[in-house]
């Protein structure tokens, strides 16, 4: 009984760690533009930072306003391309 609730914690483990990994390949500042966040929405973080976390974590949480209305960006580096959300605060 023992053995299988710690194989059970074990794979449930396993399966939350790889909620965020790098990326295959790395995500390039062309690949990063063609999303149009900078051209729609007021971005605090640089393109480098946030390239830098992209191809570190994964993903990226960004502060960022449209239109005088604060947002959340999610941004997704997966191995189709990179997948945006936009949330509001």
């Amino acid at each position: 009984m023992k053995t299988r609730i710690l194989g059970v914690l074990f794979l449930v483990m396993i399966v939350f760690a790889g909620c965020s990994l790098p990326p295959e390949k790395p995500v390039t500042k062309d690949e990063l533009y063609a999303t149009g966040i900078y051209n729609f929405y007021t971005v605090k973080e640089s393109p480098e930072s946030v390239l830098a976390a992209l191809n570190r974590e994964g993903e990226v949480i960004l502060d960022a306003k449209y239109r005088d209305r604060p947002v959340f960006i999610k941004i997704l580096a997966l191995s189709s391309g990179l997948q945006i959300h936009v949330i509001d605060k």
